[in-house]
């Protein structure tokens, strides 16, 4: 670049006629030291440091300080020299202007092909929602890294941003048109950046993307893409509460506080999934004791450790044990004297449970009745069960077994003078161990497929505090003897659930994740149901709140049925077990059968 600017710099002072001989010698004999001058202060000044594919105003400030620089020094020191006595004064400004140019164009075409050209070539067009610092930075990693994605342009709800260009980039106004930009500027795919986004924003965006028909990804937060941490394999995780497309139930936090404040409390499978949340939700009513009951070891600990941190002041027994234990489950409750039981420690696991039906009837039926009656002989005020759906005309044997437990629940509090036992009834609990939405999350991340059992196969789904703020509403309404149930709204499709996750990944359904139907698994049902034909459905005064009316059992015949199934268990016989099993709960309809 140093030879040519300077050769052209003498062919243009004599206006691209020959160049006399005279000059050309002297040209061609300074022009080594013209290049060894000029070279030496490029690599003092770091131009050969510079990456001509991310080349920007810095480069070129350091091209012009090496320019001028150079020629300042080529000419003082020839001037010292010889007076520049060989060289029109004009070759020095047009020699400076050649150099400029020589250097710098190349830069920026080296940068726009590997900006546009090459990105046009290959690339996904991709249409970036929000026009705010989040966006113009994915813009510009997009346009500066080798992926396959070029930025087309905006879109943003500002109308002060409207017309306006980031980046070489148009911003159109209006998110609720983007299916419209989509095909309009043939988009392959949509880029959410909108980190700050509250979850009403963010759904309307997702479902103006989903009309748009190609896929869409969104960033994960402002403080990892200001990290350079943003990636192609940054998936945001689903906003739960957006694919249920319900508002949460808010209960009458007076009523439980009122009821719940300054009670000993014993929740028994404390660190479980429902059972954790409860203890955290318990802890804010301020009670006098929290004492948690847990089998697992490390699902104590954790609870144990965050209640700790986040209600010091809070007084807390953590003690591992077995419901199974009759005598350890009478030590626990004669020594911590608890006013209200909350039953959670329980087997939910539908296939899983229908090879092991000693544990499921020895854990979720027995450790109930154990529990249940030392706290009818120590007077316990309140006893609440938590239940589930799938006791409704069970077709499993956890099903079987939770209703079971109810009827057991049921029986004894006709025989209580001083504890009211009450039934809290529910459907799936969204992100709880072991359920749908985790394992949905888990198969997304490593690339699918998705399983579902059946494409039709309908659940009832709630968030796990909103279940618990539903026990503790029913605890503190109900008389005993009471099921209580949540007004769930309407039955979700898996398979609409499946989608809507896959989507809100950033993926496509089909293309990117595909969705794969496995049948119904052992003791699954198509559509769970929240009440018995049998039983009424009666207002509480409570928003979503409902009192499904109890069957009444005939106690001294469901008792010999009782004796008969703890026969059966202490036989270890799978069958009789069953058998004695369908006995106690007739509505048990075992599809293996």
């Amino acid at each position: 670049m140093v030879a040519c600017a300077w050769l052209l710099a003498f062919w243009f002072r004599f206006d691209l006629n020959l160049i006399p001989s005279e000059y050309l010698h002297n040209a061609l004999v300074y022009l080594p030291y013209v290049i060894i001058s000029q070279s030496v202060i490029f690599w003092y000044i770091g131009l050969y440091k510079g990456v001509w594919r991310f080349s920007s105003l810095p480069d070129l400030i350091r091209i012009f300080k090496a320019v001028f620089l150079g020629v300042f020094f080529i000419a003082g020191s020839l001037f010292v020299y010889n007076r520049l006595a060989f060289m029109p004064r004009s070759v020095l400004p047009l020699y400076t202007s050649f150099l400029l140019l020589f250097l710098s164009i190349p830069r920026l075409f080296y940068r726009y092909y590997k900006d546009w050209v090459k990105h046009e070539s290959a690339a996904q067009r991709a249409l970036i929602v929000g026009a705010g610092a989040a966006g113009e930075m994915l813009a510009r990693d997009l346009l500066q890294d080798e992926v396959s994605l070029l930025p087309i342009a905006f879109v943003d709800d500002d109308k002060r941003k409207k017309g306006r260009s980031i980046r070489g980039l148009q911003v159109l106004f209006d998110t609720n048109l983007i299916a419209e930009y989509t095909a309009k500027l043939n988009a392959d795919i949509i880029l959410i950046a909108v980190p700050s986004a509250s979850d009403m924003e963010m759904r309307g965006m997702v479902e103006a993307c989903e009309k748009a028909q190609v896929p869409f990804k969104t960033l994960p937060s402002v403080k990892e893409l200001l990290s350079n941490t943003v990636s192609r394999g940054n998936l945001r995780d689903v906003a739960i509460d957006d694919i249920l497309g319900r508002e949460p139930v808010n209960l009458n936090w007076t009523q439980i506080k009122s009821s719940l404040s300054g009670k000993r409390i014993l929740i028994t499978g404390g660190g479980g999934s429902i059972g954790s949340e409860l203890c955290r939700q318990l802890a804010r009513v301020t009670p006098e004791a929290l004492i948690i009951y847990e089998h697992s070891e490390y699902n104590l600990y954790q609870i144990h450790s965050t209640l700790k941190r986040s209600f010091p002041n809070l007084k807390l027994s953590a003690i591992l044990g077995d419901v199974v234990d009759r005598t350890a489950v009478e030590e626990l409750i004669r020594h911590e004297k608890p006013e209200i039981i909350f039953h959670a420690a329980a087997y939910k696991h539908v296939p899983l449970l229908e090879e092991q039906v000693l544990a499921a009837v020895t854990n979720n039926l027995i450790g109930t009745k154990n529990v249940a009656e030392v706290a009818l002989a120590e007077n316990v005020e309140r006893f609440v069960l938590i239940s589930t759906d799938k006791a409704v005309n069970p077709s499993n044997i956890m099903g079987a077994t939770k209703r079971a437990a109810e009827i057991l629940c049921q029986n004894l509090n006709t025989l209580a003078e001083h504890t009211s036992f009450i039934t809290v009834r529910f459907g799936n609990v969204l992100d709880s161990a072991g359920s749908v939405v985790p394992l949905f999350r888990e198969q997304i991340k490593s690339g699918g497929p998705v399983t579902v059992t059946h494409p039709d196969v309908t659940r009832f789904f709630m968030t796990i505090p909103e279940a618990c703020r539903l026990i503790m509403n029913a605890e503190a309404v109900g008389a005993g003897g009471e099921i209580y149930v949540l007004d769930m709204g309407k039955a979700i499709k898996i398979s609409y659930l499946a989608e809507q996750m896959i989507q809100l990944s950033g993926l496509s359904v089909g293309t990117d994740i595909k969705i794969e139907y496995i049948g119904l698994r052992a003791g699954e049902k198509l559509h769970e149901e929240l009440f018995h034909e049998q039983e009424q459905l009666l207002g509480t005064g409570f928003e979503k709140l409902f009192l499904a009316k109890a069957r009444r059992y005939e106690q001294n015949v469901w008792e010999q049925q009782m004796e008969n199934l703890l026969v059966a268990c202490k036989n270890r016989s799978a069958s009789d077990i069953h058998e004695q099993l369908k006995q106690l709960v007739p509505e048990f309809n075992n599809a293996d059968e």
